[in-house]
Parts: structure tokens; C-alpha cells; sequence
């Protein structure tokens, strides 16, 4: 009889336990919040529970994905994910009411009403999304006597102060140069390539120092700059060649020790910013086997561009990198979609590049992940060279009129949940049908982005040290989940 009675307890005791830990996964899947955003539907960012299977037997799905997170196994930090200010998203800012004009950057930097921009990028002095060619200092100015911002106090200065305001007082911001004055390069150009004289080397570098300091004194902090912006192409609008050992030699000689010099050593200096292709090979070996050099570069960042020739986005190159020369980050610092038509405001296929090149990105190593213009107009400039392009958001400045294109959502998908210092957590994906990457935010709130490019609807289940949740993404579509 006693024997028989501990077997009842035994039995009884389990259940029990069993029961618990039923209720203690039914509330963690209770906390699970998806959003989603699918094409033909009004789902845009849009909380969507609905789309998590019930417990009981007539409404559970069968997954044919599964997604395993293990949050134990972490790689890189994340730092943010933002866009450029540039002349033309500032000069078309101002042209918006005011009601239109805090909508937009409520719509970016605000975390509760928007997606939560905390990254960003600024040119130094004219790119090509700028009305006009111009720089900070008189033509033949080697001293650099004659250096100032006030160009920029008109339109972007505000924007970014207002942006900085938006975001919480908080942005990091890098910087980038597309050329160096005409008086400086070989051919006496600002624009079409050309190099940079050696014997203004120097006063280059302190261009850099100069520039930074009067941002700051104007209550903008300057979290780092790249040392050239797409060193290797000769554009028709501002450009300036670098060979591997030219960037090299300059930062090595010039630009690290200016920055030490002018007490902004803390900056951090980013190599290369160009198309991801064999960044490994020319670009990063030669700077961070370096350790002359290594030391004044915290890290590498890319571009998408290296499909310009036909060929498929080079993710390969970016986790080479990662692989390398783990003690150094990689930073997404430029991707649009070229070839503005107005037509395509709403082109799904867009968005969809966005989510492929983020997800392969941070999976592959990249800390942060900065898009080209935050705002165009109706023509997709101002750019004083026509090289019109898209952006997440559009103005009709003629209606006062803001413009979301399906770009915006997508990168909102991973701007709005993924925090800076977030971990990237280690996962594994069954089928490669999805796209998947998921990251632990510092308060221990797992966030995973799931993405479908398919033309089906398709159940997956995620999976995690808490249980199982089985999901249905639409077709052509992106979730967040938030658990």
C-alpha cells in the first residue's frame, strides 16, 4: 500500500510539474508579439498575433520551417542602423511644412511613433546629392585660413541638430568626403576621379579635424568618419582615387596623426566604403595586418553596389572579413535603389533587396547598416548631376506631401526592435525558403526578423530555450518577432 501511494504521489507530482511548465510556456508564448509587413495587404509594421498558431488541435499548423535561436551563443555588437543627412535631404526637409516636417522625423527617430533611427551619415562639404559643387575654404587655401561651415548652417546643420533632438539627444554620427578641393587633386577637379597630391597631404588631413571641430562647437557630436568615399571609382561627380596603398600610407602618415595631434584620437576612422568585393584582399590585409596603421582604424565599411556589373550581391566578402580580422567591425555605410522612376514608388521587389542585403549582413558580421538618403523629392534629387535615385521616403514638395515607400518598413523591421548594443544571437534555419537573423537586446529581449520572398504563404516554427511557437508569414513578406 505505501508503495503504491509514492507511485501516486509520483504520478501526481509530475502532472503537477508538467501543468507548470505548460502555463510557463503559454505565458512566455503570450509575451511573443509578431509584426509584419506583406505586400497586398494593409499589414505595414502592423502587430499581427493572429498570425501565431492556437494550442488546440483545430487550429495548429503544421511547420514546414524551423528557426532555432540559441541566445547562449552570441557574436558581434550591435551599433545602429540610420541614414545619411545629406545636402539633399536637408534643402528638401525645407521645403515641407512644419506639420510635414515633424511627421518625417518622428517617422525616423522617434522609437515609439517611428523606427527608431540611431545611426547616420553626413559628406563632408559638396557630394553628389547636393544642388552645387562647394567646399569649406577658398581655392588655393593650403593653410586653410579661410575654413568654414557656414555653407551647411542654411539647410543640414538644422536638420541634424532636429534629428538629434528626435532621436532622444543621442545619433551616432560618421562623416565622409567625396573629394578633396580641386587645388589639391592632380587634375584640378572636385569632380571625375583624380588623386590627391602628395604635398597637400597634410593640410587634408587637418581638413578632416577642422571640419569635425566646428560640428562639435555647433553641439553635434562626430561619432567617426571613412577616409574616402568609394575610393575606386572615378564618377562624374565628386570622386577621388585611393590604391590600396595610397589609403593606406595617408591614414598611416597623415590622417591618424593629425586626429592625434588636434586631440580627436577617439574618432573612429573606417577604411575603404566601397562595394563589398574583394575588400579582404584589397583593402583590409594591407591596412589591419598592419599594426602602424591597424591601430588608427577601428574597422571596414562596404556598399552594395558591386552588382552594377551583373553579378549577385557579394555577402561572401563580408564574412571573409569578419573571419579575418574579428577584432575589427564592418559597417554597411551606403545602399540605394538606383535609377529613380516614380512609378516604382511602391515596387515591392525594392523593399524586398533591402531585407535580403540586411539579413545577410548581420549574419555575416556587420555591426550597423547605413542607408543613402533619408528623404528625395518627387525627382529623386536635388543632385546636381542627375545620378536620381530612390529613397525609404519621398516629398511631392509641390503637395507638402510625404511619400512611404515599402523600403521604410522593411528597414523598420530591424531599426525599430534591434537596439544598439544588442548581441547578435546564433541561429539555425532549416529551409532556406525564409531568411532569418536574430539578436538579444540588452534588457534580454530576444528580437528575431524573419523574411519571405517566395510567392506562398509559408509556417514556420521558432524556436528557443522556452519552447516552440509555430508563425505563418504571408507571401512576400517580413515579421519581427519581439519574445
Amino acid at each position: 500500500m505505501k508503495v503504491t501511494s509514492q507511485i501516486f504521489l509520483s504520478a501526481f507530482v509530475l502532472m503537477q510539474l508538467s501543468c507548470f511548465t505548460s502555463k510557463i510556456t503559454a505565458q512566455k508564448n503570450n509575451k511573443i508579439k509578431v509584426y509584419t509587413t506583406a505586400e497586398n495587404t494593409k499589414l505595414k509594421l502592423s502587430l499581427s498575433n493572429d498570425l501565431i498558431s492556437k494550442n488546440n488541435t483545430t487550429q495548429q499548423k503544421t511547420s514546414t520551417v524551423s528557426i532555432t535561436v540559441n541566445p547562449e551563443k552570441t557574436d558581434q555588437t550591435f551599433l545602429g542602423i540610420g541614414g545619411a543627412i545629406t545636402d539633399a535631404s536637408a534643402e528638401v526637409f525645407a521645403k515641407l511644412s512644419p506639420k510635414k516636417q515633424q511627421e518625417f522625423l518622428n517617422a525616423y527617430y522617434d522609437k515609439n511613433k517611428g523606427i527608431g533611427y540611431t545611426l547616420a551619415r553626413t559628406n563632408i562639404h559638396s557630394c553628389d546629392f547636393s544642388s552645387d559643387s562647394y567646399t569649406y575654404v577658398s581655392e588655393g587655401d593650403k593653410e586653410l585660413k579661410t575654413f568654414n561651415i557656414d555653407h551647411d548652417r542654411k539647410y543640414r546643420i538644422p536638420l541634424i541638430k532636429r534629428a538629434i533632438e528626435t532621436a532622444g539627444g543621442k545619433l551616432t554620427l560618421f562623416v565622409s568626403p567625396w573629394s578633396p578641393p580641386a587645388f589639391m587633386k592632380d587634375n584640378n577637379d572636385i569632380l571625375h576621379g583624380g588623386v590627391l597630391l602628395p604635398e597637400f597631404a597634410s593640410a587634408w588631413a587637418l581638413y578632416y579635424a577642422k571640419f569635425i571641430k566646428e560640428y562639435e562647437k555647433e553641439g553635434i557630436p562626430i561619432w567617426g568618419m571613412t577616409v574616402q568615399n568609394e575610393p575606386m571609382a572615378k564618377q562624374r561627380w565628386e570622386s577621388c582615387i585611393y590604391t590600396p596603398e595610397a589609403e593606406r600610407d595617408f591614414l598611416k602618415n597623415h590622417l591618424g596623426p593629425t586626429l592625434e595631434k588636434e586631440g580627436l584620437a577617439s574618432k573612429n576612422v573606417i577604411i575603404w566604403d566601397h562595394n563589398r568585393g574583394e575588400m579582404l584582399t584589397k583593402r583590409a590585409n594591407l591596412v589591419f595586418s598592419d599594426p602602424e596603421v591597424s591601430k588608427y582604424a577601428w574597422g571596414i565599411g562596404f556598399h552594395w553596389y558591386e552588382t552594377w556589373n551583373g553579378g549577385p550581391p557579394q555577402f561572401e566578402s563580408v564574412a571573409k572579413v569578419h573571419e579575418a580580422f574579428p577584432n575589427k567591425k564592418l559597417l554597411f555605410t551606403e545602399g540605394c535603389i538606383e535609377k529613380f522612376d516614380a512609378s516604382k514608388y511602391q515596387f515591392w521587389g525594392n523593399a524586398e533587396r533591402y531585407g535580403i542585403n540586411m539579413i545577410h549582413d548581420f549574419n555575416n558580421g556587420t555591426v550597423g547598416w547605413t542607408d543613402w538618403n533619408i528623404l528625395l523629392d518627387q525627382n529623386g534629387g536635388p543632385n546636381h548631376v542627375g545620378n536620381f535615385c530612390f529613397a525609404p521616403i519621398h516629398a511631392d514638395t509641390t503637395k507638402d506631401e510625404l511619400i512611404y515607400t515599402p523600403m521604410y518598413y522593411y528597414i523598420g523591421h530591424f531599426s525599430k526592435f534591434i537596439r544598439p548594443n544588442a548581441k547578435r544571437v546564433l541561429e539555425t534555419i532549416s529551409d532556406k525558403s525564409l531568411l532569418s537573423t536574430s539578436f538579444k537586446n540588452s534588457d534580454g529581449q530576444l528580437i528575431t526578423v524573419v523574411m519571405n520572398k517566395s510567392e506562398k504563404e509559408v509556417v514556420y516554427s521558432l524556436e528557443n530555450q522556452t519552447g516552440k511557437t509555430t508563425i505563418t508569414i504571408p507571401a512576400h513578406a517580413i515579421q519581427t518577432i519581439v519574445y
